[in-house]
């Protein structure tokens, strides 16, 4: 067996139950890469509804389970986000993968850390009730009125980003807690803004989203780290026959409550 291309694919962002969920295109991309680690780096859920999630969204969960079986020698990594916080056990029993609140690996003598990015957003940390309710909630509503291409609501998107100024409140939050763990790279999620950035012998990268009209992932590897953008080329690959482990997925859905107000695990504090 040739070896992988990647030492690790990254991807964040996925927002299962989102109408805008490009989970099709997610996982024609784990598909068609090799790579011996896969982190899912946060927010792979839009919140814990699983009635809301499509044939598509199964599926990328489905993919991700059969990756996770020992004879594809890939370690799977689910890195926890603020949407997805409090399905740990719900997805290491589901798709049998370990779940973190941080995640580090040494790779070519550098230290290398994993986190979604919320935790060095305050605004997301101290009012978590009201994103979701105001948040979470609204904008799964904008996205039924919006147009079939989601113009609207994928311009909301990045204008709160803007807005907030994530971007730099993460990135500036990220450098900091990679220095005081003496690691080179530091990957985020969170904002749904790809982008690198180095500062004081850190660098910052961040995977972006997939629910944007032009989605995006992060590899390692001998090249270094790559920010790659999602071209249009994915074809159904899939087979129409439920698998065993949409059966199980479908088996939660109703069984989880909806998001209520949980405390977060404090990153570098």
């Amino acid at each position: 067996m040739d070896s992988p291309d990647y030492d690790t694919l990254i991807l964040s962002d996925v927002h299962l139950g989102y109408e805008m969920s490009r989970a099709r295109e997610a996982t024609c991309v784990l598909r068609e890469n090799r790579y011996r680690r896969l982190i899912l780096l946060g927010d792979i859920f839009a919140d814990l509804n699983f009635a809301r999630l499509k044939k598509e969204h199964w599926k990328f969960l489905g993919f991700i389970r059969k990756l996770s079986n020992p004879k594809r020698d890939v370690e799977v990594v689910w890195v926890e986000g603020n949407h997805d916080h409090g399905l740990t056990q719900v997805m290491s029993h589901l798709v049998g993968i370990r779940v973190y609140q941080e995640y580090q690996w040494d790779y070519q003598g550098i230290r290398h850390i994993a986190v979604h990015g919320h935790q060095f957003d305050s605004f997301v940390v101290n009012n978590l009730r009201f994103n979701y309710l105001f948040g979470t909630l609204l904008y799964l509503q904008l996205q039924k009125w919006d147009s079939k291409h989601k113009t609207l609501t994928r311009l909301l998107d990045r204008l709160s980003t803007r807005w907030g100024r994530m971007s730099s409140k993460v990135s500036a939050g990220a450098i900091a807690h990679a220095r005081q763990h003496h690691a080179g790279r530091i990957f985020c999620g969170h904002t749904h803004a790809a982008m690198q950035k180095s500062e004081d012998g850190v660098e910052y990268y961040n995977c972006g989203s997939w629910i944007d009209e032009r989605p995006t992932y992060i590899t390692v590897g001998e090249q270094g780290v790559e920010i790659h953008q999602y071209a249009e080329r994915c074809y159904d690959q899939f087979s129409e026959d439920r698998s065993e482990t949409d059966r199980k997925v479908r088996e939660f859905a109703g069984a989880v409550e909806p998001l209520d107000e949980v405390d977060y695990e404090p990153v570098g504090s």
